[in-house]
């Protein structure tokens, strides 16, 4: 066999090589494709909603001291903190624990007296002037013995609050009755991917994905400051508060291949 000969079969057997290790690749790459995205173009989604009611177990409300008063900052921020600590010391009576009352708000506001010489045309007016300022300390409170929450509610006013707000009714751990709501979901997703199958002609596939969306509305209950002052001063009964029921929602969407 002459060089010439040689050189020919040597050029086809490299040629044969780089076309079967070109084909390996392309067919592993395939492979790795389906594994990353299987039916990529085969499949089809179905969304539900399952809901679960729930008992609400905590209350939640908000209550302030406002203190107005001159430029002495010293003394009004004194008179505050003597209303406010007060006010905590009777919710600690009450049996609530303190890592359940927390302070959500300390501020300081300057009140400004304006002069009206701006009225008359070209007249230069003083700057606007502090005449005294508002020290404002809001503390968020959470109750766990709902026979308390109308005692708790007026009795924080009489001990020093100003104001007491946002109170709303909910599940400190929702998981037990978000599984109940998920559970009814997937159920009912579950049983519209067989009838859409059913209908289109086709069989549901393994299951490629599922998402998950929670939505827990929370009902309000709230007393305005006016309410409240009324209670503090003609010693009124304390408010009856009913907590009532919390629906829990959950959606899921189920991505299903199609076979």
């Amino acid at each position: 066999m002459n060089t010439e000969k040689v050189k020919s079969y040597l050029y086809v057997a490299v040629i044969v090589g780089v076309l079967a290790m070109g084909y390996a690749a392309i067919s592993a790459a395939g492979t790795y494709g389906n594994a990353v995205q299987p039916s990529s173009y085969r499949s089809f989604s179905v969304t539900a909603d399952g809901k679960a009611i729930g008992v609400p177990d905590v209350a939640a409300f908000t209550f302030s001291v406002v203190t107005e008063g001159g430029k002495d900052l010293g003394s009004l921020q004194t008179q505050n903190t003597t209303a406010m600590n007060k006010a905590i010391d009777f919710v600690k009576s009450e049996g609530v624990d303190a890592k359940d009352i927390q302070t959500s708000g300390y501020a300081i506001n300057p009140r400004y007296q304006y002069s009206n010489c701006g009225m008359y045309a070209g007249t230069v007016c003083p700057p606007p002037q502090i005449v005294g300022y508002t020290v404002t300390q809001n503390v968020s409170v959470k109750v766990r013995d709902f026979s308390k929450i109308g005692d708790i509610l007026s009795g924080v006013v009489a001990n020093g609050a100003n104001t007491v707000s946002s109170l709303n009714f909910t599940i400190d751990d929702p998981t037990a009755v978000q599984a109940v709501a998920r559970a009814q979901a997937i159920q009912k997703a579950e049983a519209q991917a067989e009838a859409i199958a059913q209908e289109a002609g086709f069989t549901v596939g393994r299951l490629l994905s599922i998402n998950e969306y929670n939505n827990t509305p929370q009902p309000v209950y709230a007393m305005n400051e006016m309410a409240m002052k009324s209670v503090a001063g003609a010693a009124a009964p304390s408010p009856t508060i009913e907590a009532g029921s919390e629906e829990v929602h959950v959606a899921v969407t189920l991505q299903y291949e199609i076979k």
